[in-house]
């Protein structure tokens, strides 16, 4: 209420009341006093404490601009639906079972466990496939926060993707219980979960921002992902065991982040032991060059967004 009323005062009113304040004299004009007080400011602009207030004050403002974007964002995908976020734990369990009547039953896999194989890697693949997937739509479907609110534009993006960091992390705690039922035990690696899912929400980061500016200039992007991501589905061990894969095309296999990020998941949870060292190597290293791209590409859209809006 002060701060309202402080700064709802003219600039002249403000400096006479600044002035009377400090207890000197008003002898000299209101110009003179208005230079003065431009050059303490100034001043203390300049300092190194008051710029680092100032960061620490905008890292806190962007943090609560993320916090509200990615709840409304949860909250939306789920609106007039009748299960809600129910739906989110029944996909990947249709889609295990449906795959494992198929493999297992007809195809006659020999991979053992196969329901929990094929939860693990469908509980990583879905948090990748709803993440980028819900970027299309973040400068797109808010053209408000593009045009008339001041900020960094790459926050909007970003708040999509804590939506669905969200998302990850309860279907994760809520089919533990199944994977439990089939047989998984939970050890003291499950803590290396977290680690997996930083490191692809960073490489879904990255490839969310050049999603989101493509999206804005081409408007059929978002098909073309669809069927990218049907493409993906089967270069990813999700319904194969990656020993299938000839011997000459292996090192590139499993150059794919997803790859390495789906083997991390069976190994904490199905084999027992920790990730290999080249696991996390391999998708940090993607982590890097799709941030570098991914912002490259937004940079250079991120001028004409407001008009393609």
């Amino acid at each position: 209420m002060i701060i309202a009323v402080f700064e709802s005062l003219s600039v002249e009113d403000n400096l006479r009341s600044r002035v009377q304040s400090t207890g000197l004299p008003a002898l000299l004009t209101l110009d003179v006093w208005e230079t003065l007080f431009n050059v303490s400011n100034g001043i203390r602009e300049a300092s190194g404490c008051y710029r680092a207030r100032r960061r620490l004050a905008d890292l806190q403002h962007y943090y609560d601009i993320v916090v509200t974007l990615s709840k409304k964002d949860f909250k939306l995908r789920y609106r007039n639906s009748v299960l809600g976020f129910v739906w989110s734990l029944l996909n990947p369990l249709a889609y295990m079972v449906i795959l494992t009547a198929v493999f297992s039953y007809l195809l006659r896999s020999n991979i053992p466990n196969f329901p929990s194989w094929e939860l693990l890697a469908l509980l990583v693949w879905r948090f990748f496939q709803v993440g980028t997937s819900s970027s299309l739509s973040a400068i797109v479907g808010n053209p408000s926060f593009v045009t008339k609110v001041r900020l960094p534009r790459f926050l909007i993006v970003l708040s999509a993707n804590v939506a669905s960091l969200y998302g990850a992390v309860l279907e994760w705690v809520a089919l533990s219980p199944v994977l439990i039922v089939l047989g998984i035990r939970i050890t003291f690696l499950a803590l290396l979960l977290p680690v997996i899912l930083v490191m692809e929400f960073v490489l879904i980061f990255g490839v969310s921002l050049g999603l989101a500016a493509l999206n804005t200039r081409y408007r059929d992007f978002g098909q073309l992902w669809d069927i990218a991501l049907q493409l993906g589905f089967f270069l990813s061990p999700i319904v194969y065991d990656p020993s299938l894969i000839p011997a000459g095309y292996s090192f590139v296999y499993f150059l794919n982040p997803m790859t390495r990020l789906i083997d991390a998941a069976r190994d904490i949870f199905l084999f027992g032991y920790p990730p290999f060292p080249t696991d996390y190597a391999v998708v940090a290293v993607a982590c890097g060059v799709l941030l570098l791209v991914g912002g490259g590409i937004f940079r250079s859209f991120e001028r004409r967004f407001a008009e393609e809006l």
